[in-house]
């Protein structure tokens, strides 16, 4: 309703008083639902009233004092003007009245229940009253008056017809509310009229907002404060100050849906709570019908609890008092008539959250134990089920245990690994049947696995137990073996995996695990592979049921190909192929981690690198900070193997950081040895040294993780001037690959370090020996390791050799894309070409060395590497360099360098193509490179 609208009430409500004053009474009910105007309506027009002659005599119905006899009767006349004698005589036909009104039975209609002469006696005082004066009695919330008083009021309507009084009474009419005295008695009057208010339109709530904020936040706000509040003044008062403040409806938006609700009534209170719970109002009306499903007296209402209504018929899982759908009709009419529901739903969230708030924990816990009933037998998705078991913190129907579980599974599918812990924890306390909740234990690992892998710990001794008694099956116990081998528990994981081996005959589940783990204990922790039960040759064949089963399979078993040295072509090929297909469910992340591991080994790293950072981002926004962690571990690596050493350090450090070291076990071996290897390469040794002095678990030892922690530590102690402590990590690496079977080149050469610590220590006989080793065992398709190991080979031969084979290292190193090793190459290749004397070509290498080496924020590159300075800060040309081309070849050598063709060269200078090639075979020859990649970037700005 708009302002002009209320200008119309009001005008209607002064042609009445006219006609009151003149002697013809009458009678105005006020009707509209809560916030509507109401109350303002009645109060305005009795201090108007005052105005116009009329003595106006107010009075209120309250909840609280409908149990009162007489008690609004009592405030009408207390404030009326009158003799002590008349007030005496007031004051005891309203002692009367009250006493013989409690003897009576108050649930009865007949008027004499209150006596006849009692109640004309009242009337009278106020008929001679507005003989003296014109009398306006207006009496708000007229549905919640005192019977007495509302049969003394309904006498008096058939008596003003000819006195001079108004009756003007506010309440919330027919809509959500029962019929009573105003509707059979006083509406039917001939002199009675009825003004309906209604809520705000959207022009309405539009010219509200422009009043209270102004033009500007009207064009901001008011759709929005009309869209939560259906036109409720309240609601749309309390929207706009938090839309101003916060940009969505809040805690004042909150407070005044709480009003409404409590203004409603204690059957609409009801109805909200319920609604809240159930979502829908259908829902609700249904959950406060409910009858029979609520057993044990601690699930009863309370006496006596404040919450709950007197004389109302709505009781949420009352046995005794049903819900009659009439009484959820209204009360339903009543949130509606509010401007609280929209379909059915409350307009806002906000409503929901703060009705939730106010229930306390055994109400809400109640509504949600029926919701749940109620949603399983409709037949809604379990992830609705669970959530009312898990609000109601029981799961003890039948029904309940494997709802909880198939939600736990679909949420971890989904990714929703928070609530999927939750179902799975109330699962595991209602479940009374040990291998059942074995299994449950089991997910719940797996689940917290994704969170953190420190989390379960508590729970493996659990499953140890229930493995000892006969209640865990195979595939669950080759699972538990592996989470005790990552928390370093190694004496435990034998114990388990021998228990394995006497549970007989393997199911089809326990053979998928065995032959997936089998694989994976041969990369991962090959010092336990001979624990493992051996499956026969069908069983391994018919190990891969399924899909996700046959990609973990092929997966692991791409990874062991790969680190046992077999071809690398078709390990690679096999991994892309599952990564084609590969999501982070609740069972893939060891499909995923083998599948970029068994590239980032065969050389592949730059074809690993865009699925590791999707795979990162998948978890990032599934909530996994675990897998997370995991996958930033193993884009450390690949950081490495390009040469990127800042982006090793950035991952490294990250995986420590979603993951703290303590919760790593023996796997904290591959972040941290990255993080050594990265800092080590870029000099940066009291940073990183407390890294390399970090107590680690000694079983890591026994793993994979190990060797990469060893190769980091071997690393940084050669690169900050230990070659001999070096070399013990170092060899001691070898010794384990080569024990294992793991001594392949992809994955670590760790001769090619052992010889570099010997160069140091100035053995480089044996050095020499190693290199060749390693040389044999790779051939040119590891790339990055032949080319580091011709470095190693020319520190080892004879400086005439050093040139030509530091070039080819080059070349190799160029095409793995490792910028690191590259740099270092030509560093190596700067030093030989000054030796020889070849200054133009040691400084054209060398100025690619340090562009690479910064590039890289490698501070150890030799100090001789950096270009000389010429006067004004820039790089200085070495001597004879500058008199060797003329100006033409000068422009034609500074446009190739920058990248134009010949042909585009000869546009741009206005020469011929054959002019080009003349000019660039003699720029070739003069500056002795062999290619326009070698030529100086900054020709042109060297003039002589």
């Amino acid at each position: 309703m708009a302002v002009d609208d209320e200008r119309r009430a009001m005008s209607l409500l002064h042609g009445l008083l006219e006609e009151a004053v003149a002697g013809r009474g009458r009678i105005a009910v006020v009707t509209g639902a809560i916030a509507t105007g109401k109350s303002r309506l009645l109060y305005g027009f009795a201090d108007e009233a005052f105005e116009h002659g009329a003595l106006p005599l107010s009075a209120m119905g309250s909840r609280a004092e409908r149990d009162l006899p007489l008690g609004v009767l009592a405030q009408l006349l207390h404030n009326a003007p009158m003799t002590e004698e008349h007030r005496a005589t007031m004051l005891s036909l309203l002692h009367e009245g009250a006493r013989t009104h409690l003897a009576s039975d108050p649930r009865a209609d007949a008027i004499e229940h209150v006596d006849v002469q009692i109640v004309d006696a009242l009337c009278t005082v106020l008929l001679e009253l507005a003989e003296r004066c014109p009398l306006v009695v207006a009496v708000d919330d007229m549905h919640l008056a005192d019977r007495a008083s509302q049969l003394c009021l309904a006498y008096l309507a058939r008596r003003v017809k000819y006195a001079r009084i108004m009756l003007l009474l506010g309440t919330p009419g027919h809509q959500g509310h029962p019929p009573n005295l105003l509707h059979t008695e006083v509406l039917g009057q001939p002199h009675c009229r009825q003004v309906r208010l209604g809520h705000l339109s959207q022009q309405g709530v539009a010219e509200r907002v422009t009043l209270l904020a102004g033009e500007e936040a009207a064009a901001r706000y008011a759709a929005r404060c009309h869209e939560v509040s259906g036109g409720n003044r309240l609601l749309v008062d309390a929207a706009l100050e938090d839309l101003q403040e916060s940009g969505a409806p809040g805690e004042r938006y909150g407070e005044a849906v709480v009003a409404c609700l409590h203004r409603a009534g204690p059957e609409a209170l009801l109805m909200a709570r319920a609604l809240a719970v159930a979502g829908t109002t259908s829902a609700a009306a249904r959950l406060l019908g409910r009858t029979g499903t609520d057993d044990g007296d601690q699930d009863r209402p309370h006496e006596g609890r404040p919450d709950r209504p007197h004389g109302g018929r709505l009781h949420a899982g009352d046995q005794d008092r049903p819900c009659e759908r009439a009484d959820a009709a209204r009360a339903e009419q009543a949130l509606a008539g509010a401007g609280l529901l929209d379909g059915g739903r409350f307009r806002h969230e906000a409503a929901r959250t703060v009705v939730l708030t106010g229930l306390d924990g055994a109400e809400r816990a109640r509504l949600h134990r029926g919701a749940a009933e109620l949603a399983y037998h409709d037949g809604a998705p379990v992830a609705v089920v669970a959530e009312h078991l898990l609000q109601a913190g029981h799961a003890g129907q039948p029904w309940a245990l494997p709802v909880l579980e198939e939600a736990a599974e679909q949420a971890l599918r989904d990714g929703d690994v928070e609530p999927a812990i939750e179902y799975l924890k109330l699962a595991w306390q209602a479940c009374a049947d040990e291998r059942r909740r074995a299994r449950i234990t089991t997910t719940l690992v797996r689940a917290k696995w994704r969170i953190n892998p420190s989390t379960p710990a508590g729970h493996l001794a659990e499953l140890t137990t229930a493995l000892r008694n006969g209640n865990l099956g195979g595939g669950d116990a080759v699972v538990l073996a592996k989470a005790l081998l990552w928390h370093g528990h190694d004496a435990d994981a034998k114990d388990v995996l021998a228990r394995l081996a006497e549970l007989g005959e393997p199911d089809r589940e326990t053979v998928a695990e065995l032959a997936a783990a089998r694989a994976w204990f041969r990369s991962s922790y090959p010092s336990f592979l001979s624990h493992l039960p051996v499956l026969s040759e069908e069983q391994a064949s018919g190990a891969a049921h399924s899909l996700t089963v046959g990609r973990r399979l092929e997966s692991a078993g791409a990874l062991a190909r790969a680190l046992a040295g077999e071809c690398p072509d078709e390990p690679a090929a096999t991994a892309e192929r599952v990564l084609r297909g590969c999501r982070l469910d609740e069972m893939s992340m060891d499909t995923v981690e083998s599948a970029l591991l068994t590239l980032t080994y065969t050389g592949r790293a730059d074809r690993a690198a865009p699925w590791c950072d999707a795979f990162i981002a998948e978890a990032a926004s599934r909530h996994a900070p675990s897998r997370q962690a995991r996958l930033s571990a193993i884009r450390a690596e690949i950081h490495l193997r390009r040469g990127d050493l800042a982006g090793a350090v950035d991952d490294a450090r990250r995986a420590l950081e979603i993951i703290p070291p303590a919760s790593w076990g023996v796997a904290v071996g591959g972040p941290l040895g990255s993080l050594l290897l990265a800092g080590a390469a870029m000099g940066r040794f009291e940073e990183f040294l407390p890294q390399a002095d970090r107590p680690v678990p000694e079983a890591m030892l026994e793993t994979r993780f190990g060797l990469h922690y060893l190769y980091g530590r071997g690393r940084f102690h050669l690169m900050a001037g230990q070659p001999r402590q070096a070399l013990r990590d170092l060899r001691l690496c070898g010794e384990l690959m080569r024990a294992w079977g793991l001594d392949t080149p992809g994955f670590i050469a760790w001769r090619l370090d052992v010889a570099e610590a010997l160069v140091r220590l100035e053995e480089t006989e044996e050095a020499r020996l190693l290199v060749e080793d390693q040389l044999a065992r790779c051939d040119r398709r590891c790339a990055r390791v032949h080319g580091a190991g011709l470095r190693l080979l020319a520190a080892t031969g004879e400086p005439r050799h050093r040139v030509m084979v530091l070039r080819q290292s080059a070349e190799l190193l160029q095409s793995s894309g490792d910028r690191y090793e590259l740099a270092r190459t030509l560093g190596d290749l700067t030093e030989a070409y000054r030796a020889m004397g070849e200054f133009r070509r040691a400084w054209m290498v060398g100025r690619r060395a340090r562009a690479l080496a910064d590039e890289c924020q490698i501070t150890v590159l030799d100090p001789d590497l950096a270009p000389g300075e010429d006067g004004e800060g820039g790089e200085a040309e070495p001597v004879g360099l500058r008199p060797v081309l003329s100006d033409a070849e000068r422009r034609v050598a500074a446009l190739a360098a920058d990248g134009y063709s010949n042909r585009e060269i000869s546009g741009k200078l206005f020469i011929t193509v054959s002019t080009v090639e003349q000019h660039l075979t003699r720029i070739y020859r003069k500056l002795n490179v062999t290619r326009r990649t070698e030529l100086p970037a900054d020709l042109m700005s060297r003039q002589a």
